[in-house]
């Protein structure tokens, strides 16, 4: 039995050095986006608290956050928690999410892969809805952070496209009346500086994953991808694997993109 496993486990590592090494040799997306479904189901199906499988979610974004940017990957976006999740689920559930948010971004803070790889962090969203306290430190690690430029993590909590979009105008309108912007300005190119992601390098993420089998976007990130290629596992965000995220970069560079035409 022993043997098997070990046998399996070496024809894997070199299934994924070989996809890997095909992957590098492709154009890798320089944004990619992920929908982290399925924490839920997966701690359900094992019979677990679904707090533990958010748990086990955080620490499966740490991993692949560092094989997105092994890869070359100049931005990641992690879509964790919407606006619906935060007004919708349980008070015990949301709470238990918070924390962990929480914890993480005091890990994020102390451990040295920020740095090391120059990353900028930036929460998306509707930070009023969230205890103060947590604010405090998202601003602490966003200006710890604020004097990187090679690579970029976007984080959306309490997030929703359209509430961005509305807030986007709301505030496009306030230029215009105070004079900032005159209306003949306004087009598509002016309209996105307004958005979360405007102000990065590359805001629109050419590849959007999700996962758990569910095929929607779920309100995220409306505007920015309007011409993202989007791929959907049915695989559960705590069992997502390097070679899963191998595999959808490869579906992403056998597309030709088209944007719109």
């Amino acid at each position: 039995m022993w043997r098997s496993l070990v046998r399996a486990l070496g024809v894997y590592k070199i299934y994924e050095r070989l996809l890997e090494r095909e992957v590098k040799s492709g154009n890798i997306p320089n944004h990619v986006a992920f929908i982290l479904d399925g924490n839920r189901r997966w701690a359900t199906y094992r019979g677990l608290p679904p707090w533990l499988g958010h748990r086990y979610g955080a620490e499966r974004a740490e991993e692949v956050l560092k094989w997105c940017y092994d890869l070359g990957v100049k931005t990641v976006t992690l879509y964790v928690l919407s606006t619906e999740n935060l007004q919708r689920r349980s008070r015990s559930e949301v709470e238990e999410i918070l924390s962990l948010l929480e914890e993480k971004i005091k890990q994020l803070k102390s451990s040295r892969e920020l740095e090391k790889r120059r990353v900028r962090v930036k929460f998306i969203g509707d930070l009023s809805l969230l205890p103060e306290t947590i604010v405090s430190k998202i601003k602490e690690l966003e200006n710890y952070t604020s004097r990187f430029s090679d690579r970029f993590l976007n984080i959306a909590v309490a997030y929703g496209g359209r509430r961005e979009i509305v807030e986007a105008v709301r505030q496009l309108i306030k230029d215009v009346k105070t004079g900032k912007l005159s209306e003949e300005d306004v087009d598509e190119e002016v309209f996105q500086r307004y958005l979360y992601t405007g102000d990065q390098p590359y805001p629109d993420p050419d590849l959007v994953i999700r996962t758990s089998g569910e095929e929607r976007i779920s309100n995220f990130l409306l505007w920015q991808i309007a011409y993202s290629e989007l791929v959907f596992l049915d695989v559960y965000w705590p069992d997502f694997r390097k070679i899963d995220l191998l595999r959808a970069i490869r579906v992403y560079q056998s597309r030709h993109r088209r944007f719109g035409k």
